[in-house]
């Protein structure tokens, strides 16, 4: 397991793992054809096949992918992660530069990308130059890749949390522009900053929903109230799509009241529809809480190695982190 390590480093490691693991079922709404496939073995990690989708509710989107790869969100939380080794800094301008490269026609990723993705190539692809890039805004867009850039900007950040926040509403422009999306990544950074500097996670949850705008913070409130952990129950309440008011509560359940990163991975699979969407930072939280408090909460801690080490590219992205990392000490 990963566990004693820098928390900083584990929360990256945590988001891009988690991601990975849900790629094969991802976009997969059937709460019975999921417990089916869940009784065949663990459900993280499955390669992408169409007949896990052929009869229910669901949309396969990545076919041509194999497991272990990143989904589109977990690309731009590694891009992310790369920019910052690069500039030691959030530039926008040339994030926006190297996100086209990696996005845009020609680049890097191939894939699914969703309509945020689509509409800011075509819009960056119409500025006569680079340099009318910072005037470009994001889609008016309320779902969960808003929160794509969140663990890697947090997990760099050295500076006051107003800082932080500045900063992480910067990076989220690029792509959304939504008060929805503002809202919520303010609240997940909030959260994620609070676990790394050591406090406890349910108290780092509340104390970020306590936060929230006035669409988020009664399902928060509502989310971690429920007394234990039942995805299905939580999926049915709240909703298993994209959506942030959907996604971000049932992702504050799952990080509440599982015991370990194995168990918040497989939960959030379970609980179906955008798994990827939630499991940047339900990633981040979970693995930097099992980090810091490493055999003493909870059994079987932090995120397990056979799953570290099938995530392409792991070795790069560690690389990266190492970097960011060396940069803030």
């Amino acid at each position: 397991m990963i566990a004693a390590t820098d928390p900083r480093l584990t929360a990256v490691l945590g988001a891009i793992t988690a991601d990975a693991a849900a790629l094969g079922l991802h976009w997969l709404y059937d709460a019975d054809r999921l417990k089916t496939l869940q009784a065949g073995g663990p459900l993280a990690f499955r390669e992408p096949d169409a007949a896990n989708y052929a009869g229910v509710p669901g949309y396969f989107a990545h076919a041509g992918k194999h497991a272990g790869e990143n989904s589109f969100y977990g690309e731009t939380c590694r891009l992310m992660l790369t920019h910052l080794a690069r500039h030691g800094r959030f530039d926008r301008l040339a994030y926006q530069k190297e996100w086209l490269a990696h996005f845009g026609p020609g680049g890097t990723y191939t894939g699914y990308a969703d309509h945020p993705t689509r509409n800011l190539v075509i819009r960056l692809l119409g500025c006569a130059t680079p340099e009318d890039y910072p005037a470009v805004s994001g889609s008016d867009d309320d779902q969960l890749p808003a929160l794509e850039c969140v663990p890697a900007l947090v997990a760099w950040h050295r500076g006051s949390r107003g800082e932080l926040i500045d900063t992480v509403l910067q990076a989220v422009a690029v792509t959304h522009d939504h008060p929805l999306a503002r809202d919520a990544a303010t609240l997940a950074a909030h959260a994620l900053a609070d676990v790394i500097a050591g406090m406890p996670l349910p108290e780092a949850l509340s104390a970020a929903a306590s936060t929230a705008g006035t669409m988020l913070k009664p399902l928060l409130s509502e989310a971690l109230a429920m007394p234990r952990l039942d995805v299905v129950a939580a999926a049915a309440r709240f909703g298993m799509p994209c959506r942030l008011h959907q996604g971000l509560p049932l992702l504050f359940h799952i990080a509440r009241h599982a015991v370990n990163y194995r168990e918040a991975v497989e939960a959030n699979l379970l609980a179906g529809g955008d798994s990827c969407g939630r499991s940047l930072l339900l990633g981040a939280l979970v693995a930097t809480r099992d980090a810091l408090h490493d055999g003493t909460v909870q059994e079987d801690p932090g995120i397990p190695l056979c799953w570290l080490t099938r995530v392409q590219g792991v070795a790069s992205c560690i690389r990266d982190a190492e970097t960011v990392l060396a940069r803030i000490r």
